[in-house]
């Protein structure tokens, strides 16, 4: 089947054009903020995707994963105050972030739909909030993190981690792409678009870290 030539960014609502499509679905690249997305009619199933994520091994005490984590959590905990409140929003079965933060001295719940339900964590009010391989995940990704922005505190820290796209030809060859929960892959224009949205402080942190400030009040 001939995929359509456009689609809409579910990010930024604008126009993307096709990009790119494998054996297994299309891609498509909104011309505002460079966003790449697949449309609804690749997604998974709520099943299919918790049976995916089932998959994953990540024990919190497994000193690799502890590393890969650190690029968040090092520059992070330079940022945030002595005994912060924190949520850590899509921790999944193994929580190692939250645990690393609270070892730090920072106050963290959890909440992810599948392992940790806890939605009443959105109607609270954090001074940090974390998101790590998360919001690749993510099918209506500007009502979710609309929705954690507005759970931070005035000064309050968003910290992402995901891979970053980084133009067509890497794309193509690119690993990432490969998982099929993975939905969404935001660039530094995607990024750079969600601060002037928020009127954020904008921090790109080597090759897959966010860190994004809300304005003191």
């Amino acid at each position: 089947m001939e995929p359509p030539a456009y689609s809409r960014c579910p990010l930024c609502q604008a126009t993307a054009p096709w990009f790119y499509s494998d054996e297994k679905r299309a891609y498509y690249e909104c011309c505002e903020c460079q966003m790449v997305h697949v449309p609804t009619a690749w997604h998974l199933s709520a099943a299919q995707e918790r049976a995916e994520y089932d998959r994953h091994e990540n024990d919190p005490q497994d000193e690799g994963y502890r590393r890969f984590l650190s690029r968040l959590a090092t520059p992070l905990l330079r940022q945030l105050p002595a005994a912060s409140r924190g949520l850590d929003f899509g921790c999944g079965p193994g929580p190692a972030l939250a645990a690393m933060l609270r070892e730090a001295g920072h106050e963290v719940e959890l909440h992810d739909i599948y392992y940790h339900p806890n939605p009443a964590a959105l109607n609270q009010r954090w001074d940090f909030i974390t998101a790590t391989e998360v919001v690749e995940h993510l099918a209506q990704p500007l009502l979710v993190l609309d929705q954690l922005w507005a759970c931070l505190q005035p000064g309050g820290w968003l910290g992402l981690m995901t891979k970053r796209v980084r133009g067509q030809d890497a794309f193509k060859s690119w690993h990432y792409k490969s998982d099929p929960t993975h939905i969404c892959y935001f660039s530094e224009r995607s990024f750079a678009w969600l601060a002037t949205r928020w009127n954020a402080e904008l921090q790109l942190i080597g090759a897959d870290v966010v860190l994004l400030r809300k304005a003191q009040k």
